[in-house]
């Protein structure tokens, strides 16, 4: 039996978010149907507003509703560190520890050969830019994840920036390799700042 088609549009649209296979978008279409109007309403406006609010910051690329974003305005924030991430949740996470205090930049994204993602698919054209443009920018602290995507990104942007006279570090190993940043506990994450090694 073949789902009325509001249904089928409901469950297509719940299988291309990341990890929703039939079952899971099935399931979410007829919770939806069965949420109230009020509730239903709150959702689409939120998912709305998340699409036309928000924007990735010009300098760093993080996500944000203003442009520069709140990290990048900061003056009182250690201007000669750059942490990278792969994504902004990730720099949510280490936002969480409140221990670095340094400025970040988002890839959105690792290379990926297998994928078809090499360097000019992912942020690190806008690196090299801000590592150019602002000379007080002494160490960057590479914080990919340690899969092997992760590993060929920072190798990369080592090899990259290490000609500059800029000093790279890798997150110390603290982060168990095949992991992510945003499954990591504050603690573990702390461990892996402090333990930081120059690549």
């Amino acid at each position: 039996m073949n789902y009325p088609e509001p249904i089928a549009k409901l469950i297509d649209s719940f299988m291309k978010l990341p990890g929703i296979g039939i079952k899971s978008a099935t399931r979410l279409a007829f919770y939806t149907i069965n949420m109230n109007d009020d509730d239903v309403s709150i959702f689409s406006k939120a998912l709305m507003d998340a699409k036309r609010k928000l924007h990735f910051c010009s300098i760093c690329g993080n996500i944000t509703e203003d442009d520069p974003c709140e990290i990048c305005q900061d003056k009182d924030r250690d201007q000669t560190k750059v942490l990278v991430v792969e994504q902004p949740k990730d720099l949510v996470s280490m936002e969480n520890m409140h221990e670095y205090t340094g400025l970040y930049h988002v890839l959105h994204g690792v290379l990926s050969p297998v994928e078809g993602k090499g360097p000019e698919d992912i942020n690190i054209s806008g690196l090299v830019k801000r590592l150019q443009k602002h000379p007080e920018i002494k160490e960057v602290i590479i914080a990919t994840n340690a899969n092997p995507e992760g590993e060929a990104t920072a190798m990369y942007l080592s090899k990259l920036i290490k000609p500059a006279g800029i000093k790279v570090t890798r997150l110390a190993h603290g982060l168990s390799v095949g992991s992510d940043i945003d499954y990591a506990d504050e603690m573990t994450l702390i461990k892996a700042i402090e333990g930081r090694t120059e690549m």
